[in-house]
């Protein structure tokens, strides 16, 4: 133990300088949310559904949410209820299991709908790809208007394809 603390007190602690500040999220996100606002003309409502994923492409979503990209100051809601939805975002390939409830969820979003496929398994299919377990990418399921590319997408390419969605339907 003397041992270890003379080696903290020879060392100190090493720490890495703090990163230079980038306002680019910061003018991207207010153009984001002026985009929604006149498109809408309120807030857009999402309902996130995990339909078989990895949790990779949730904790991409789930970083929206923090301090650093503050959706939901900028217009953008999660919701509980695909009854209160406006947008369906949906992650993972859909398995046999969930192939019901993400038709259900889809049936219950009232009109307009949009559907938003989030990472390469919702895209594609992934590694998994259509079998005894899984049916594949969600547009195998239920009409997708905007796939996102990516093992997981980052926030920003999310935010983005959730604007163009929204774009299609206002245009």
């Amino acid at each position: 133990m003397l041992y270890l603390l003379k080696q903290i007190a020879r060392a100190g602690i090493p720490n890495e300088p703090a990163p230079a500040p980038n306002d680019d999220w910061r003018i991207e996100g207010e153009r984001i949310h002026g985009e929604v606002l006149r498109l809408l003309g309120r807030a857009l409502t999402i309902r996130q559904i995990d339909a078989g994923s990895c949790n990779g492409c949730e904790l991409e979503i789930h970083a929206l949410n923090n301090p650093y990209y503050n959706v939901e100051g900028r217009g953008i809601k999660f919701v509980a209820s695909p009854r209160h939805a406006d947008l369906l975002l949906v992650t993972g390939p859909v398995s046999r299991h969930m192939q019901i409830a993400v038709k259900r969820a889809y049936d219950a979003t009232p009109e307009p709908k949009l559907v938003v496929a989030v990472g390469d398994c919702g895209c594609t299919g992934g590694v998994f790809g259509a079998s005894y377990a899984s049916c594949g990418r969600v547009a195998n399921v239920i009409p997708v208007d905007v796939a996102i590319p990516g093992c997981p997408p980052p926030p920003l390419e999310i935010l983005r394809g959730i604007l163009t969605a929204v774009s299609r339907r206002a245009g």
